[in-house]
């Protein structure tokens, strides 16, 4: 956001394929006014999704609505071993090594399963401070297989926490509104307009066969990601997400009129990545087989 007559600046749009750890040494200082990151949830098990492209094809075996025939072909797959014996000492000396890219009045994201989020929580207070501790939003779903031998995982936490506890950036009108669940106890003004969500998230996961989904395992919903940008960043700022996955952060920034630094490690990750934003024009860095009409420009490190 432009103030006292100065042009707007320029966004930064880039993708960066590498280790976070050595990438996040050479990035600039208190460029990104948001940082959220969806790390591996230490599961122990590989995480694997085929891409798959369906074609209508009238001797197709997969029959869709109206009775019209798909031929499903696989164009390629994403996995990586989720799988870390010490897992908070693997995230935590990067989510320090990423403060120093934080503006003084931004917030961190960390999005976890019930495995770890209690360890990492331990450890972030003593990192930042507990007052820095704002919310652990839950994002809860109804999706997928229910054990019978206990209740069924159905939610994540994102943990939040502010840079500076008493100065962050939090746009309370620029949150979306949800139904009422009982709207005749409200009245028809306040069922109109809905009301605000709370720290519990109810939206579900990207379809299998949804226009959104990119076909890398364990894509995160747009929808909120969408709802983190509008809220806790201004228009102009930058985002950083340095486990980038299938790049849910930078579309969901890039829609916003936010810029974005992506950064992961896997090469078919960022391949996802940059054909997903192409239309925004990243700056692809690093790359180990870079799309044909995309420069790779060295990353400079600011000096401030």
């Amino acid at each position: 956001m432009s103030t006292g007559g100065n042009p707007r600046p320029v966004l930064r749009k880039q993708i960066i394929q590498g280790d976070n750890a050595r990438i996040l040494e050479t990035l600039p200082s208190a460029f990104a006014e948001l940082i959220y990151i969806d790390p591996p949830f230490n599961s122990g098990r590989t995480q694997r999704l085929k891409r798959l492209r369906v074609k209508a094809d009238p001797e197709g075996k997969r029959r869709g609505f109206g009775g019209r025939k798909y031929r499903v072909e696989q164009v390629g797959e994403s996995s990586y071993a989720d799988r870390f014996d010490d897992y908070a000492g693997f995230l935590l000396p990067r989510i320090e090594a990423s403060l120093r890219c934080l503006t003084a009045d931004g917030s961190l994201f960390v999005h976890l399963d019930s495995r770890e989020v209690h360890y990492v929580k331990v450890a972030l207070d003593a990192l930042f401070g507990r007052a820095s501790f704002m919310n652990e939003i839950i994002w809860a779903y109804d999706f997928g297989g229910r054990p019978k031998t206990s209740w069924p995982k159905k939610h994540d936490s994102i943990l939040w926490y502010a840079r500076n506890p008493k100065k962050y950036v939090f746009d309370y009108d620029a949150i979306d509104r949800i139904p009422y669940m009982a709207p005749g106890l409200v009245g028809p003004e306040k069922a109109q307009r809905g009301k605000t969500p709370t720290d519990v998230w109810w939206q579900t996961i990207v379809p299998t066969n949804g226009r959104e989904r990119t076909g890398y395992a364990t894509q995160k919903p747009l929808a909120i990601l969408e709802r983190l940008v509008r809220v806790h960043t201004r228009p102009g700022a930058t985002v950083l997400d340095y486990f980038a996955g299938s790049g849910t952060t930078g579309e969901a920034a890039a829609r916003h009129g936010r810029g974005f630094v992506l950064i992961d490690q896997s090469a078919d990750a960022t391949r996802v990545m940059a054909e997903r934003l192409e239309k925004y024009t990243p700056e692809l860095v690093g790359f180990d087989a870079p799309l044909p009409h995309q420069r790779l420009p060295r990353l400079a490190r600011s000096s401030s």
